[in-house]
């Protein structure tokens, strides 16, 4: 059997959405302490790709210019921002 190969299409950075599905003050509660991991960003290892926001399912990073900033009070600690880095910037502790 054949795998699916997939068409690679190339984007510019004007192509990806200005804001995510979900904006930070549409949460209605402050993280409970439940999380156990929390994600710290290695602002020296960072490119500003913008991966960590677009990937963000609660919509608590945003970006500062290039540099992504993490909204503590809502984040869930799920670890896919650290997952979808391509320089390994985003580090759980």
């Amino acid at each position: 059997m054949k795998p699916y190969l997939r068409e690679k299409k190339s984007f510019a950075f004007e192509d990806i959405p200005e804001d995510t599905c979900f904006e930070a003050g549409y949460l209605v509660t402050v993280n409970s302490g439940w999380r156990s991991r929390t994600p710290q960003i290695d602002n020296e290892k960072c490119i500003g790709c913008g991966q960590c926001y677009l990937y963000c399912p609660d919509g608590v990073i945003a970006m500062d210019g290039k540099t992504p900033v993490i909204d503590y009070d809502f984040c869930k600690g799920c670890g896919i921002c650290a997952k979808i880095c391509p320089k390994s910037a985003i580090e759980l502790r």
